[in-house]
This record gives structure tokens, C-alpha cells and sequence, in this order.
């Protein structure tokens, strides 16, 4: 966080130290007399669950901030899609064994898509493009590794899940966040988003399509690019057409993104959109 500034008032941070040397009675010993923004009981109360939501937006805000990040581009796709030549370390029978040892080319074109967008990145002193992702395994370790292998900073909206969710180690360290709201971390996905690329992946990765698609649709955000990386796997899980047929959605919501299958064509999209130059990657970055 930003340097404190001079105060002759005693900060919160004393008073805390303070408070725990204070002698041992049944008084000090009581939850009533704990500092109330120390109080992890109180804070963690349902009475103080609008508080924790304004905390959840307010750390990485003014981290970003601090950063001076001012727009992102957004990768979402699957935890369980392995980098290619690695164990599909999700599968639970042979099918899936072989299809998400197969969608591992999802890895290199996410790895290859965070290359081209952090080059532009890099080149606008990481203010600007800066690759965003969920922070964990999968399609989000490609986006941040890809933004690593150019020497870009990429940031990871982390969340507490029971079985998975550990940081990837490609994350800048000082933009690695971590959440308990999905709702205070989904705002932090789109706030600064210029583009959103989706990837292949489960319910995690529809619902954060659908949400991003549906604010466009009704104009609570407004019109960017966005992606969706691979058109063999999205004409198969999702019927647009159907959608458009059976008149739930305008036939022309289905323009409101674009399908693509390569890093090239997606970064040309994002590219011609805000009449960025044209990059070529160098021969030797991995991925």
C-alpha cells in the first residue's frame, strides 16, 4: 500500500500493539473490549458482511492504483486444462483423459495470446493491457506465464475454493489478490477491462461469459472485444443459433462476440479495435 503520511494522531497499528500489552484482566480479556476493526470475531459477523464487501473492493482498488494500472485485458478459461506434454491431472476417466490432453493446445494459445497483449503492455510501462486472470492452474497460469515470458507484470484475482486455487507462480507477487466474494471479485475482473478472452472451460467459465455477455447485451458495460477462443469446442457446448431461433436473444446478440482460434487472430481483434500496432513475437519466447 501507499506510504503512510505524517500524523501526530496514534495510528490504528499502535493502538493494536497497545491493546495486546495491556494487563491480563477479566476486562481486557472480554470481546467487548477488543479494538472493534481488530475484533476478528465481530468482523467476520453477519452484521458486518456489507463491511467485508466495501474491504474486498477497497484492498486491490487502491493497490491498482497505487500501481497505476489503468486498463486490463481478462483471460478466463478452465483450472483443469493441462499445459501440453503435462498429466490431465483433472481427469476422471479416459475420456476426459483424452480430451483435456487435447484441449492443451488452449495452454499454448492462451500462453501465446498474454505474450502479444503484455508486449503492448510492457510498451505502455504496464499501465495499460495488463493481463488479468483467476490466478490459478489451467488456462489462468498460461495467461500470467505468457505475460512472464515477456517480462510484463500480470495480475490474479484469486478466491478461496475447498480443493484448488493456490496462486500460480507466474502472478506478480504484488498483484496476486485473493478473495472470499466472487461478487467483489467479478467486479474487479471487468472494471478496467479493455478486452475479455474466453477460453474452453466449466461452470466457472460460463458463468463468467455469460456475465460479461449480458452487461454488454443490456448496456451496463459498454461494447469491447470479446473473445471466444476455440470454435470446434463453443459451437458444441453452446447452440447460439438455437437461442436466436427460439427469439430469447436478438439475432444480433450472437454478434455481441467473436469466435477465433488462434492467439493471432485474437490479438488481432483486440488490435485492430483500438488501432494498436501491429507486434511480432520473437522466435525464441516459449509457449
Amino acid at each position: 500500500m501507499a506510504k503512510r503520511r505524517h500524523t501526530p494522531l496514534r495510528t490504528s497499528g499502535e493502538d493494536i500493539d497497545a491493546s495486546k500489552r495491556a494487563p491480563q484482566t477479566p476486562q481486557t480479556r472480554s470481546p467487548a473490549y477488543r479494538l472493534a476493526f481488530s475484533d476478528e470475531e465481530f468482523m467476520t459477523s453477519e452484521d458486518t458482511r456489507g463491511i467485508r464487501f466495501q474491504l474486498e473492493y477497497l484492498k486491490p482498488e487502491f493497490r491498482l492504483r497505487e500501481m497505476g494500472i489503468n486498463s486490463t485485458v481478462v483471460l478466463f478459461g478452465g483450472a483443469r486444462i493441462p499445459e501440453p506434454g503435462k498429466a490431465a491431472w483433472a481427469a476422471r476417466n479416459a475420456t476426459q483423459k483424452t480430451n483435456l490432453e487435447a484441449a492443451s493446445r488452449y495452454y499454448t494459445e492462451a500462453r501465446r495470446f498474454a505474450q502479444y497483449v503484455s508486449l503492448t503492455s510492457k510498451a505502455l510501462d504496464h499501465r495499460d493491457f495488463v493481463v488479468t486472470t483467476g490466478g490459478g492452474p489451467g488456462v489462468m497460469e498460461a495467461g500470467n506465464r505468457g505475460a512472464a515470458d515477456v517480462g510484463a507484470m500480470s495480475i490474479g484475482l484469486n478466491i478461496v475454493l475447498p480443493h484448488e486455487q493456490a496462486p500460480n507462480l507466474f502472478v506478480t507477487p504484488e498483484l496476486a489478490f485473493n478473495f472470499h466474494y466472487f461478487a467483489t471479485r467479478k467486479i474487479h475482473f471487468l472494471l478496467r477491462a479493455r478486452a475479455v478472452a474466453i477460453f474452453p472451460g466449466g461452470f466457472g467459465t460460463l458463468d463468467e461469459f455469460f456475465e460479461t455477455l449480458t452487461l454488454i447485451q443490456t448496456g451496463r458495460m459498454e461494447r469491447i472485444p470479446l473473445l471466444l477462443f476455440g470454435y470446434e469446442f463453443w459451437t458444441k457446448v453452446i447452440d447460439f443459433e438455437a437461442l436466436a431461433d427460439a427469439g430469447t436473444i436478438s439475432p444480433d446478440d450472437i454478434k455481441l462476440f467473436t469466435v477465433v482460434d488462434s492467439a493471432e487472430e485474437g490479438w488481432d481483434c483486440i488490435r485492430r479495435h483500438y488501432n494498436l500496432p501491429e507486434i511480432t513475437l520473437d522466435p525464441g519466447i516459449e509457449g
